[in-house]
């Protein structure tokens, strides 16, 4: 089983000279010598780098007191993500599984060995508790793959306790550029290994801005494409908002898709678009009921415990299928699948040789905020429809689908923000104003139709459906309140934003 730990470590360039006194260093009350260790490790990437160019380092190391697998994800500068599995001969199947949207259908393979012999030092406070771990690495690297290169260097490493103020590491640094040390050049010493022992070539220049409309469709459609590919490895981890976010990428891509279609030829992106509604689907199967599980729980909470009549809170937990922690099975099994990662593969597709129309080439600051209005327009359409039915199913249909298309909106305006700037802008933080007030409706329905489903089964067992007859009654008021607040709600936007 794999454990994860977040990793917070600081790397300098180091001389002959070795390791500067660290004992004037604030808050340190002895340095601690560990001895010597010497670590050799094995890095993996497929043979066009694919993790690497996405700053993770996937290893195996022998030696030292942590020897095994590791994975790591970079979090922010300094800060990395490291999961830890047994050390085998085979790469375990969980780690493979954190990397595959990466890896997809390539082969993972040795690319650098690095064989270090590390000098550490342990950073106690009075009490004899740790502070940090600062080393002194001698590495010696060799590509595998891709070359035949060799590198060596000295560096000095320090990594910060667990539980240990992330200040500390300022204090520590503080005392080093005093001693003439400097931060490393290189994040990683897998990327200053792949640098150095690299064939030599010309360094990319920088890219580009956008510059056309399509720049700029495309640009906001990479942005969509890189969060799923790496939300997936959170995902697999159950980590928090993961699967909202990655739903959210997905509708966000899917829509931009059908805002910008005289942009992207839609004969081409409509069936990418059917997958990604496909997959969007499946990330929403826990979530939806999740989400309404907390609505429910919530509102029950705060009904008085005289009013709450039978196993209520049992009841919406059973609907709910209250499980452990960790991704469901189910969703692994759609994030391992062949169609999910031919999507993947066919978003790269689309981005390396994009399907563009002749608007793609046109000014952003015409096309843009005509497609923009375009969405607009249907929203403004459906909302004053609502706004005139009476209250009742046609009247909650229409302003689900004045939220959808409120959404839409939002994220063709998203789009346009690079090149449009405050009026886009403004436009984004409006229509997600209007988005919130409709989902709340949208949510009442929800919730009140479940609420008649566990009341019926409730009933059937014999039980009193009272409570769940309280409860959707406050749905109502929750519903009422939100169609007595549109009317003026939405006046207020008409002409609200300088592109509309």
């Amino acid at each position: 089983m794999a454990d994860t730990k977040r990793e917070i470590e600081r790397k300098y360039e180091s001389d002959d000279s070795g390791l500067p006194d660290l004992t004037g260093v604030a808050g340190v009350a002895s340095v601690v010598d560990k001895g010597v260790a010497h670590l050799d490790a094995t890095y993996y990437d497929t043979p066009d780098e694919r993790l690497a160019s996405a700053s993770i380092t996937l290893r195996r190391r022998t030696g030292g007191s942590d020897a095994g697998w590791h994975l790591k994800f970079p979090v922010a500068q300094g800060v990395r993500d490291e999961i830890q599995a047994p050390l085998s001969d085979d790469l375990p199947d969980e780690l493979a599984g954190l990397v595959r949207s990466r890896v997809r259908h390539g082969e993972l393979a040795p690319v650098v060995r690095l064989r270090s012999d590390r000098d550490v030092r342990d950073l106690v406070d009075a009490d004899g508790r740790l502070l940090a771990e600062v080393s002194v690495d001698a590495v010696h690297a060799q590509r595998l793959a891709g070359g035949d290169g060799v590198a060596q260097w000295t560096e000095i490493e320090v990594e910060l306790a667990d539980g240990v103020d992330p200040v500390f590491l300022d204090k520590v640094e503080k005392r080093l550029r005093k001693a003439g040390v400097r931060p490393s050049k290189s994040a990683s010493k897998l990327a200053r290994a792949l640098a150095e022992t690299a064939p030599k070539k010309l360094a990319p220049g920088p890219a580009a801005d956008p510059v056309t409309a399509g720049d700029h469709v495309l640009a906001y459609v990479r942005v969509q494409r890189d969060a799923i590919v790496e939300l997936d490895p959170a995902v697999r981890q159950d980590a928090e908002d993961s699967v909202h976010s990655m739903r959210v990428a997905t509708r966000r891509m899917r829509s931009t898709f059908k805002s910008f279609g005289k942009v992207l030829d839609r004969e081409v992106t409509d069936p990418i678009g059917d997958e990604l509604k496909w997959l969007a689907g499946e990330l929403g199967v826990d979530r939806d009921r999740e989400v309404l599980n907390e609505r429910l729980s919530a509102s029950l909470e705060q009904v008085p415990g005289a009013l709450v009549s039978g196993p209520v809170a049992e009841r919406v937990s059973h609907w709910a299928g209250d499980r452990p922690g960790g991704a469901s099975s189910r969703l692994i099994g759609i994030l391992d699948s062949g169609r999910y990662l031919a999507l993947l593969d066919a978003l790269d597709a689309l981005l390396a040789d994009p399907p563009l129309r002749e608007k793609a080439g046109k000014k952003p600051g015409k096309v843009l905020p005509k497609a923009v209005k375009k969405d607009f327009g249907k929203v403004s359409a459906l909302v004053e429809q609502a706004v005139e039915l009476d209250p009742g199913s046609d009247r909650d249909v229409a302003i689900h689908e004045a939220r959808k298309k409120t959404k839409r909106t939002r994220y063709a305006a998203e789009a346009a923000v690079p090149a449009l700037g405050k009026p886009a802008k403004d436009l984004v933080k409006t229509m997600k104003s209007l988005q919130n007030l409709l989902g709340e409706h949208q949510d009442s329905v929800m919730a009140r139709q479940t609420l008649r489903e566990l009341s019926a089964v409730a009933h059937a067992a014999g039980e009193s459906a009272f409570t769940y007859g309280l409860l959707y009654g406050r749905e109502e008021q929750r519903a009422a309140a939100v169609e007595a607040e549109l009317p003026g709600f939405w006046d207020g936007i008409k002409g609200g934003t300088d592109l509309l």
